[in-house]
């Protein structure tokens, strides 16, 4: 039975991969890892890869990518295959840097359910399409893991990494996914991903945007069961 580890994006739980549980549970070992250790990226790769199998294929979205691309970076003998969601291999410019400045202080204020409903959720979903759960979703996500989390997971965002070198170097059955209305990471950066690394898969998500689990889990999963099958 294959291990999968499954690491959700920012402010968002296991409860990002719902229909991902519920579709794999049953032939894989699953592993639902949160990014509430604080610190940076590699401090939470690090804690992901404490409580990880010996060996196990690794699934991230978004933030969740981030983090996943820092744990093949340090462990690449672990991983024995990599499905990238919706994510980003660049270090975070200066301008979203400058961006994140005036959301962590409207959030030290009190001001976190604002935040995610005005400025972060707007961007989650393809406009071919009303979610309200998925949004309210999200927002219970959110206001669960609370102001501290929202404000670590920032200053790790900012510090990332770059890690086209991890991808050029990696050697493993690998899916770059995303969806056609990603706003947050657009196409152009999963193409940069499947791009570098060798033999990657790149599928396209038609009706969905940041949150592919949850937008269009048929798709998605049909995507991931053909990923873990290769």
């Amino acid at each position: 039975m294959t291990s999968l580890v499954l690491v959700p994006g920012m402010m968002c739980d296991a409860r990002l991969f719902t229909p991902q549980i519920a579709a794999f549970s049953a032939h894989h070992d699953l592993h639902l890892a949160t990014l509430t250790q604080p610190g940076s990226i590699s401090d939470k790769a690090r804690a992901i890869l404490d409580t990880a199998p010996p060996r196990f294929a690794l699934c991230g979205l978004s933030m969740g990518g981030i983090v996943a691309m820092e744990i093949l970076r340090q462990a690449p003998d672990r991983v024995s295959r990599l499905a990238l969601l919706d994510t980003n291999p660049l270090a975070e410019k200066d301008e979203v840097k400058e961006r994140r400045q005036p959301q962590m202080a409207e959030v030290r204020a009190g001001g976190l359910a604002s935040v995610m409903q005005q400025q972060v959720m707007p961007n989650y979903l393809s406009p071919s399409h009303e979610m309200p759960e998925v949004l309210d979703l999200c927002l219970d996500m959110a206001l669960a893991l609370g102001p501290d989390v929202f404000l670590d997971q920032s200053e790790a965002l900012m510090a990332r990494p770059d890690q086209t070198e991890t991808l050029a170097s990696a050697d493993l059955p690998a899916l770059v996914l995303c969806g056609r209305d990603d706003q947050l990471c657009p196409l152009e950066r999963h193409e940069l991903m499947a791009g570098l690394i060798p033999g990657a898969t790149l599928e396209i998500i038609e009706g969905a945007g940041h949150l592919t689990t949850l937008e269009q889990p048929e798709h998605t999963n049909a995507a991931l069961a053909r990923w873990l099958e290769a």
